[in-house]
C-alpha cells in the first residue's frame, strides 16, 4: 500500500479500477506473495481520477496467510462503505469486535509487514506478522486530524479454521492504516460550521447581534456518499477541541430520517429530512439549522445554494445562501474593502481591497498624518479604528479611522531593551478586542486590550513553551494562531480562546491546546489567516529554502494550489475572502499575487494586512 517500497522487489498493485459511471471497481488479493521469509510494504494505489471508485475482492480459494494479511491491507483502502469485504479476511468473530470507525492510522508509506512466525514457514495452523511503518498523521473516532510521528507497529495473528482449512485473521488493531498517498485519495476535508458560544449574546464588530461561525475541519471517505456523511458528522456535535467554545442548534437527538441518502436537486437544492426531535424547532432556529448545512455542505458541493428542512413529512424551513448571511457571520462571507499598510513615510495608508491600483491613500485619522511613525498597524474587521505599533517597537496606539480623530497617548508601552524585544504586530479579534504581545525577556506576555482601550488583560497560555513573536486572530474569535521561539526555532502554533464571562471584574482570557500547524517546518516567518479553518504560511524546512504554502488549523495540508514562488518574504497578508490576492512585503516593496498570475510589485512599503 506504500507509495514507497523498502526492500523487496515491486509486485503489480493488486487490484483493477474502472470509471464510476462505467461500472464498480475491482481490487483483488491475489498478488503473488512469497511463502517464507518477512514480508514487505504492501503497495499504494497511484493517484488516480478523482470520479474513480475502487472496491475489494474477497480472499481467494486457499490463499495463504501472506495474502490474506496483503488482501486485508489493500481492502482498507477501496471504497467499500462498511468495508464489507475486508470483513471476509477476518473470523466471524473478529468481524464482529473489529471497528473500523475508531480511528485511521496514517504512514509515510504503505505499511510494511515483518513475519513473527517460528521457522519463516506457514506451517500449522496459525501465523503472525507485525504491521510497521511511520506515523504521519492520526483521524480519531471524531474525524479529526492530527499530526503524528514516531514508530508504528501492530501484531496481526491469523488462524486456520479446522473445516474449512482456510486462514483468517483473528487478531488485529483496532481502526485502519494506509499510507499517505492512499490516505489523500481515500479522504477529504470538510469544514462543518458551529456557531461560536461567545459571541451567542454580544453583537460581532460591525454586525447586528450575529453569531460568528466557526469552521471545524473533519476528513470523511471521499467517495462514500461524502454529503450524507458530513451531515450526521455535523449533526453529531463539534469535534472535542473546539466543542468548550462552540454550540450547535440542532436539538439533543437529532438525526436524519432513517435510510436518507442526501443529493441536491437540478436547481442546486438539497432536502434534509430529520427525525422528529427536530420537529418543534422555532423560526430562528430552524434558520440556524439550515445555515449550519449550508455552510458546512458548500465545502462539498460550492453550487448549492438553498436548503430545505423537513421532518415529519412537513417543511421546517428552507434558506438560501443570500438569507444564511444575515443569519450568522462567516469570515470567509466577508468582503473587506480595503488592503492597509505602512508607506515610505511610516503612515498608514490604504488601497481598494482586490483593485489593480497602485496608489495608496493616507487612510483618515491621526495614524494616516504621519505624527507617529509606525512599523507594524492592524485594522479592526469593521475598518472604523486601527492599532498601530511606533517605529522602535515599544509604543501601541489605537486610533478612529475618521478625519480629524487625535491619537492621544500610547495604550501600551513594551520595557524591552530592542527593537526586536518590544512588541508584536497587533491582531483584532472578531469582537472588536485587540491582541498583541510583548516579546520583553524579562516580562513575555500575550495580551488582550477589550475593544482596544482600558488596561491591558494579561492572556493566561497554559502549555505554552518559548517566546510569541507573531499573533493573529481568526475571524470566528475562538482561534488563535501564534508564531513561538524556542531553542532558535519559530512554530505556527494554533489554540482554542477560552473566555470567562462570569468574571465579575475584569475578563479572564485563556488560550489552550496549543498545537502545532507546521510539524515539518523548522522555522516559520511570517502567517495570515487565508480562510476560516486555513493559513497560508511562509517558512522552510531543516535545510531547505525558504516557501510559501498553505496549512490547515489542524495541521493538514489542504488540496489547494501552492502560491508562485516569492523570494525575501518579510511578512505575508491574506483575508478569509480567498477571492482577495494575497499580499506579501519582500524586497523593501509591497508585492501581490492575483488569481492565476505572477507576483506583481504594488509600491514601497512595509507591513500589509487586511482587516483583522
Amino acid at each position: 500500500m506504500g507509495v514507497d517500497r523498502e526492500g523487496g522487489r515491486r509486485r503489480r498493485p493488486a487490484r483493477a479500477v474502472t470509471y464510476a459511471a462505467c461500472g464498480v471497481v475491482l481490487l483483488t488479493g491475489c498478488a503473488s506473495m512469497p511463502d517464507s521469509g518477512d514480508l514487505r510494504g504492501v503497495e499504494s494505489t497511484p493517484r488516480q481520477d478523482p470520479q474513480v471508485r475502487v472496491f475489494a475482492m474477497p480472499p481467494r480459494e486457499d490463499a495463504p496467510p501472506a495474502e490474506i494479511v496483503q488482501g486485508f491491507l489493500e481492502a482498507l483502502t477501496s471504497d467499500d462503505p462498511h468495508y464489507e469485504t475486508a470483513r471476509k479476511y477476518l473470523t466471524g468473530e473478529a468481524a464482529k469486535t473489529w471497528r473500523p470507525e475508531l480511528s485511521t492510522t496514517v504512514l509515510a508509506g504503505g505499511p510494511g509487514t515483518e513475519s513473527d512466525h517460528s521457522g519463516g514457514r506457514e506451517e500449522g495452523d496459525d501465523y503472525s506478522v507485525t504491521l510497521t511503518g511511520t506515523r504521519v498523521a492520526t483521524v480519531d473516532a471524531q474525524q479529526s486530524y492530527a499530526p503524528a510521528d514516531g514508530d508504528y507497529r501492530k501484531s496481526v495473528h491469523l488462524s486456520r479454521d479446522g473445516k474449512s482449512r482456510q486462514w483468517r485473521i483473528d487478531v488485529l488493531p483496532q481502526g485502519v492504516v494506509m499510507g499517505k498517498s492512499d490516505f489523500q485519495r481515500n479522504y477529504m476535508s470538510v469544514n462543518k460550521y458551529y456557531f461560536a458560544s461567545n459571541t451567542a449574546s454580544k453583537a460581532e464588530a460591525g454586525t447586528s447581534g450575529q453569531p460568528a461561525a466557526v469552521a471545524d475541519p473533519v476528513y470523511v471517505r471521499r467517495r462514500v456518499d461524502p454529503m450524507t456523511q458530513v451531515v450526521r458528522s455535523l449533526i453529531s456535535g463539534p469535534t472535542s477541541l473546539l466543542r468548550p467554545v462552540v454550540r450547535s442548534s440542532f436539538p439533543t437527538g437529532t438525526a436524519l430520517a432513517k435510510g436518507a441518502s442526501l443529493t441536491p436537486d437540478d436547481s442546486n437544492k438539497l432536502t434534509v429530512p430529520l427525525n422528529d426531535r427536530a420537529a418543534r424547532v422555532d423560526a430562528d432556529q430552524c434558520d440556524e439549522i439550515a445555515a449550519q448545512l449550508l455552510f458546512t455542505l458548500q465545502s462539498l458541493s460550492p453550487v448549492l445554494d438553498e436548503v430545505e428542512l423537513r421532518s415529519g413529512g412537513r417543511q421546517l424551513c428552507s434558506l438560501t445562501e443570500g438569507r444564511a448571511e444575515a443569519v450568522a457571520a462567516r469570515g470567509s462571507a466577508q468582503h473587506p474593502d480595503y488592503l492597509y499598510f505602512v508607506d515610505d513615510e511610516h503612515r498608514l495608508v490604504r488601497i481598494a481591497a482586490g483593485s489593480n491600483a497602485t496608489r495608496a491613500e493616507p487612510v483618515p485619522g491621526a495614524l494616516g498624518e504621519g505624527g507617529t511613525a509606525l512599523r507594524s498597524v492592524a485594522v479592526s474587521r469593521d475598518e472604523h479604528t486601527a492599532a498601530g505599533v511606533g517605529l522602535d517597537g515599544k509604543s501601541l496606539y489605537v486610533g478612529s479611522l475618521v478625519s480629524g480623530g487625535s491619537l492621544g497617548d500610547p495604550v501600551l508601552v513594551s520595557g524591552g531593551k530592542t527593537e526586536e524585544a518590544r512588541l508584536t504586530a497587533p491582531s483584532w479579534d472578531a469582537q472588536g478586542d485587540l491582541w498583541i504581545a510583548d516579546r520583553d525577556p524579562a516580562d513575555p506576555r500575550l495580551l488582550m486590550l477589550s475593544e482596544g482601550a482600558g488596561e491591558p488583560v494579561e492572556v493566561r497560555t497554559p502549555g505554552l513553551d518559548g517566546r510569541v513573536q507573531a499573533v493573529r486572530v481568526a475571524a470566528d474569535g475562538v482561534r488563535i494562531a501564534l508564531i513561538v521561539e524556542k531553542d532558535d526555532k519559530r512554530s505556527l502554533l494554533i489554540g482554542r480562546i477560552e473566555r470567562d464571562e462570569k468574571a465579575t471584574e475584569r475578563p479572564a482570557v485563556t488560550v489552550v491546546e496549543l498545537r502545532s500547524a507546521t510539524p515539518e517546518l523548522e522555522e516559520v516567518t511570517a502567517m495570515s489567516w487565508a480562510g476560516d479553518s486555513r493559513l497560508v504560511v511562509v517558512g522552510r524546512e531543516r535545510g531547505g529554502v525558504q516557501q510559501i504554502g498553505y496549512v490547515q488549523v489542524d495541521g493538514s495540508t489542504p488540496e489547494a494550489s501552492v502560491p508562485a514562488a516569492l523570494t525575501g518574504v518579510k511578512e505575508i497578508a491574506a483575508s478569509e475572502d480567498d477571492r482577495l490576492p494575497l499580499v506579501g512585503y519582500s524586497e523593501d516593496a509591497i508585492v501581490r499575487l492575483p488569481s492565476g498570475m505572477q507576483w506583481q510589485k504594488v509600491t514601497e512599503g512595509t507591513a500589509p494586512v487586511y482587516p483583522g
